[in-house]
């Protein structure tokens, strides 16, 4: 079977430098992107159920630009003022520059990381006196909250936006070779827009083991797995697929 079309279930790359584009080019094969999940913020009448006082935290764990954006909304919609005393602890350096978006950058305390969350706990654990509030996904990793647990730092885990299906209705009769999956939640979305979906040659292909497991809990055939140990990458492992013979 010659693949000719793959289907990555992400937002087209907002630049030419995607590596997708470059698989596309050299195995003359058409590469659609289509986002399978979007994110919607919770109302205020959910948030308000946590019984979660933002004013009672000292600072604010930011792992994403929508964390900025929701928790900015909400305190806006309950018409909190945060105060300037504030700190804010962003896992990089962008995700602490886009709070110019909401606040007057010079005039706060913004503290970031490399990356990883490993290296933002270096920073946390200076600062173990203040009380943490981290905004997050109704559907999230665990990793977060249990790393935060496992140092005692104290924090309240609150959920400000969530995880939902996008209508792929329009796709109902648009073929791929390949269909390819960041998350559950993709998998989840896929179910839910087509539940009589009938994989037959349709091959598929998940980044991480999560995503993997999600495959096979659907009772789907997974065909390419990433990351691999020759393969780190998601466009590495479809063209060793490709080359192999598929």
């Amino acid at each position: 079977m010659k693949i000719k079309r793959i289907l990555v279930s992400q937002p087209k790359p907002t630049n030419d430098r995607s590596p997708f584009f470059d698989l596309a080019k050299k195995n003359d094969i058409v590469v659609d992107f289509r986002p399978f999940i979007h994110v919607e913020g919770i109302t205020v009448k959910k948030f308000r159920m946590q019984k979660v006082n933002i004013l009672e935290h000292s600072a604010v764990i930011l792992t994403s630009r929508t964390a900025v954006d929701h928790f900015f909304r909400i305190a806006k919609e309950l018409k909190i003022s945060i105060p300037e005393s504030m700190k804010y602890f962003c896992i990089t350096e962008s995700i602490a520059f886009y709070l110019q978006k909401y606040i007057v950058y010079r005039k706060r305390k913004i503290f970031y990381g490399k990356g990883k969350f490993d290296d933002l706990i270096e920073v946390l654990l200076k600062h173990r006196e203040e009380r943490f509030l981290l905004p997050l996904a109704d559907s999230h990793k665990q990793e977060i909250p249990r790393k935060l647990r496992k140092y005692k730092l104290k924090h309240t885990k609150s959920i400000f936006y969530k995880t939902v299906s996008s209508d792929l209705s329009d796709l109902a009769d648009v073929n791929y070779d390949i269909l390819v999956f960041y998350s559950p939640s993709g998998i989840k979305s896929l179910l839910q827009n087509f539940p009589d979906f009938e994989q037959n040659n349709i091959k598929i292909a998940s980044f991480g083991n999560t995503t993997a497991k999600a495959v096979k809990d659907a009772g789907l055939r997974l065909d390419i797995q990433a990351p691999m140990p020759k393969l780190p990458s998601m466009t590495m492992a479809i063209e060793t697929y490709i080359k192999n013979g598929a």
